[in-house]
């Protein structure tokens, strides 16, 4: 079993920033970000290769959002600057031994409980 646990949610305002960390029992080959808000489907946002660090992301926060992980590889980041009130979702951590590049949720096993970012305007 494999096990996430996902902080640094909070509220912040329009252009603010804020960095999200998901720690992991066991490395997988990859991690990755989704969020959802109410009544939307869960988003695949970024991820990343834990052997090398290659990372992946939407459309919509590419260029705002960063995914890194430690020189240890059991703990994940996601820095995220000039959020914007369309952010406003839960975020999870995910971890899987899948094609790091899809961010399905469905390729992913392990999931964290999520935590929350508000961003008012």
């Amino acid at each position: 079993q494999v096990q996430l646990v996902e902080s640094g949610g909070g509220s912040v305002q329009t252009g603010g920033s804020l960095r999200l960390s998901c720690w992991t029992s066991r490395q997988r080959i990859c991690m990755a970000w989704f969020r959802q808000a109410p009544g939307r489907k869960r988003e695949g946002i970024a991820s990343i290769r834990t052997a090398d660090g290659g990372t992946w992301y939407s459309d919509s926060v590419k260029g705002r959002f960063t995914m890194s992980r430690d020189n240890w590889k059991t703990t994940a980041y996601l820095q995220m600057n000039n959020l914007e009130p369309d952010d406003s979702a839960t975020y999870y951590c995910a971890a899987g031994s899948v094609v790091c590049a899809r961010l399905d949720p469905d390729n992913y096993d392990y999931w964290g409980q999520g935590t929350q970012v508000i961003v008012s305007s």
